[in-house]
């Protein structure tokens, strides 16, 4: 497997010397494992369909996955692309979470079918410290514009979405580095704004026909 890019950067200011002078020593062959393994499961019916014939893209989840200390199956099962942004799906998100702090859950709060409904992920850690992530709720969700976007799931499916997204939130403040920067579901399609649409030019071709002129 490839090596851990944090220990590789760990260097003593007394060792620097010594490894910029050998810029290619067991960092490539580590990326040579990558890659090899990579291509393996590149060929393999078994993963997901867009990273078949991948190469590239294989190599990149066995990166991730050394780095977050899962495997590389489940960042290609969990990971996908949105509109040409990385993302992980809801579901990953509440495992990574469970996986650093053994006990977590989603408590629902308000009214089933209210604005008043809403979500937050609670963790009780191995100490005994309870962490009470943000809460999510229907209201919110609206005031966001979550709900007015086009074949939105926050419509279809909202109970699901308000534990996905308070996931999301709960990650972001107490381990971000289990998400290393990628979105989580929806949060791709909730965090574009509607484009402004354009006044028409009262000087165009089309117009100036119009009114003769």
């Amino acid at each position: 497997m490839c090596e851990n890019k944090e220990t590789a950067l760990a260097v003593q200011p007394e060792q620097l010397n010594e490894v910029m002078a050998k810029p290619t020593g067991s960092f490539i062959e580590s990326f040579r494992e990558c890659y090899n393994l990579a291509k393996v499961f590149a060929k393999s019916s078994l993963v997901p369909q867009q990273y078949q014939g991948k190469t590239e893209d294989c190599a990149i989840a066995v990166d991730m996955a050394e780095r977050m200390g899962v495997t590389p199956l489940m960042v290609m099962q969990n990971l996908y692309v949105v509109k040409g942004k990385p993302s992980w799906s809801g579901q990953a998100c509440m495992s990574f979470i469970k996986a650093k702090f053994g006990n977590a859950e989603p408590v629902y709060t308000g009214e089933r079918g209210t604005d008043s409904r809403g979500c937050y992920i609670k963790v009780v850690t191995p100490e005994g410290e309870v962490i009470e992530g943000a809460e999510v709720t229907m209201k919110m969700a609206k005031s966001e514009g979550w709900l007015a976007k086009t074949g939105s799931k926050w419509q279809t499916m909202p109970e699901l979405m308000l534990a996905y997204r308070a996931a999301a939130f709960f990650a972001r403040v107490y381990c971000p580095e289990i998400l290393m920067g990628v979105q989580v579901e929806g949060e791709v399609e909730d965090s574009e704004r509607p484009q402004p649409q354009k006044a028409p030019d009262p000087f165009s071709a089309t117009n100036m026909e119009e009114y003769k002129i």
